[in-house]
């Protein structure tokens, strides 16, 4: 600081120097004089070892919201990525994150941060990240960083925060029902991509007394104990004292009229079960019956995903759903849609319950009514023999016969188009994960192109990342015909554009055209681009050629 405030003549005057170093002066003063004071100017300014067995930041005795902590967790980042790192000579780094949410939450140091996770093969290092929930993360960038973890711990939460780690990390129904259950010790635990099962800790009498961090709760809860002992005794005194009145009046009551056991509401023995009647399809064909058609489809499309979800897109509960969206089609004037839902079911040799009234199980109406006509009188003077009748029945037959099963044959084919757009629908639909990424390298830039479905699935947010690629220039961003872009200023790197685009169908993929401007570019000409198809299952693919991308995680 008094190097840049108060410089001396040398090659450059003293005046030039002090203009140049104007505003890394007043940007260090924070630091110096300011709110920061105290951070960087201690007695020993030396930078920690490079291979002690563990080195220890602490950061708790500055309030969480301080802007001292991502200050320091940046110069810790930089000395761990730049010092640390190359000097070390072990095998294997661990870097640790405690309360890794107050760090992550600054977005200048979750960049950090998802540098060091994607070098992290090359580097030798492991990041262990500890938070209570993934939601203190919020919704921004710090959410994407979790996708990246290759092994995570989900010990007991709650069940709507359980059911927002299993969205963010990808895991099945039946984990995401267990999280709230789970014991101390116990945890689900993710590796990679499919292995996901509960993992139970058995601690040593050695590491039990490490990581015990409930001691103090327990001497308080004891010594509470202690002192409500002479209050249950007086207690447990006074209700002796109760029972026995209550005995002495019970002798001088009468004896009790037997009831009548024949009625089977009076007393039960048993404890009844709690309501589990699903009353989903029945909601769905009343709403369809009072003219809410919309809302009967909602509903409907709601209790498919579910089932879908917890039973299979083959099971009989998913199949239910077709015939009540049979009868939603019937009454709200569709009957193509509901001959073609249940033609899918009874192909699929499936009985299903087709929601049918009592009042629509009659007998098949009369083919006419009335007497039936009088024989015609015959003249038996008339001898001449009458002329046979062309027989036309068999051709009528064969035409009525080929009709059928052209029209059968197109019905068939018509029926399979709608089953698999309709199983593709509900594969997507299982599968979905409101985000997409990929991994692109356009002109020498390494750039990542990351899709986000909002939780109402209205609009889908979609940015163009190269982080701190050197040969980044340019960015842009078209879709649905809005853009974004930013370019790189005064050394600076290029801002991340973003873009937030409608959609209309919330399981339909996202085209997008990526432009990057790297070593060729220059300003004023036209940067390179590619198309690509951002899938909300989190797949994406090149418009062009089809192929999958790999993916920015």
């Amino acid at each position: 600081m008094d190097a840049l405030v108060s410089p001396q003549n040398g090659r450059w005057p003293a005046a030039k120097l002090a203009e140049w170093g104007e505003g890394a002066a007043i940007a260090l003063s924070r630091y110096t004089e300011g709110s920061l004071r105290g951070l960087f100017d201690g007695p020993d300014a030396a930078l920690p070892e490079t291979d002690l067995p563990i080195i220890t930041f602490d950061f708790s005795r500055l309030d969480r919201n301080s802007p001292a902590i991502p200050s320091l967790m940046a110069a810790v980042s930089c000395w761990a990525e730049h010092v640390w790192l190359p000097q070390s000579t072990a095998v294997h780094r661990h870097l640790v994150l405690e309360e890794a949410w107050q760090i992550l939450l600054a977005p200048a140091t979750a960049e950090l941060i998802q540098r060091l996770l994607k070098n992290s093969r090359k580097l030798g290092l492991s990041l262990d990240v500890l938070m209570h929930t993934l939601s203190d993360l919020g919704n921004g960038r710090a959410q994407d960083l979790a996708r990246l973890c290759e092994v995570a711990h989900v010990g007991r939460l709650g069940p709507d925060e359980a059911a927002n780690v299993g969205a963010l990390l990808g895991l099945p129904a039946w984990a995401v029902a267990e999280i709230p259950n789970l014991a101390p010790g116990q945890a689900v635990w993710k590796v990679g991509p499919h292995y996901i099962d509960i993992v139970e800790t058995v601690l040593s009498d050695e590491e039990a007394r490490l990581t015990d961090t409930s001691s103090r709760r327990r001497k308080a809860q004891q010594a509470l104990a202690v002192d409500q002992e002479p209050a249950k005794a007086l207690t447990k005194a006074t209700e002796t004292e109760e029972d026995s009145s209550r005995d002495a009046q019970r002798e001088e009551l009468p004896a009790p009229v037997e009831q009548d056991t024949n009625d089977q509401d009076a007393d039960c023995d048993w404890e009844m079960p709690p309501n589990v009647i699903d009353t989903r399809h029945h909601d769905v064909i009343e709403a369809a019956k009072q003219g809410r058609c919309g809302e009967a489809a909602e509903l409907a499309a709601i209790g498919e995903r579910q089932d879908i979800t917890t039973h299979g897109i083959h099971s009989d509960q998913a199949l239910s759903w077709l015939s009540t969206g049979a009868k939603v089609a019937d009454l709200c004037g569709s009957p193509d849609t509901a001959t073609h839902l249940r033609a899918t079911v009874t192909r699929m040799g499936k009985e299903v319950d087709w929601w049918t009234d009592e009042a629509d199980a009659s007998t098949p109406p009369a083919w006419h009514g009335g007497a039936n006509p009088p024989a015609p009188a015959t003249n038996p003077d008339d001898e001449q023999p009458s002329r046979p009748r062309r027989r036309t029945w068999p051709y009528v037959a064969a035409i009525a016969a080929l009709t059928i099963a052209v029209g059968g044959v197109w019905q068939s084919a018509e029926d399979d188009q709608h089953d698999e757009e309709r199983k593709e629908r509900q594969t997507k639909a299982a599968a979905y994960k409101g985000r997409s990424g990929a991994a692109l390298d356009i002109d020498g830039v390494d750039a990542d192109v990351v899709a986000r479905w909002t939780r109402d699935k209205s609009h889908v947010i979609v940015e163009l990342r190269s982080y701190f690629d050197e040969d980044a220039k340019y960015l842009r961003i078209d879709a649905s015909g809005k853009n974004a872009s930013s370019q790189r200023e005064d050394g600076w790197y290029p801002q991340t554009p973003e873009i937030k685009v409608p959609v209309k169908d919330p399981l339909a993929d996202v085209t997008v055209r990526i432009a990057v401007g790297g070593k060729s570019w220059k300003e004023g000409s036209r940067a390179p681009f590619r198309t690509v198809r951002l899938s909300p299952t989190g797949t994406a693919f090149d418009a062009e050629t089809g192929k999958q991308l790999p993916s920015d995680l």
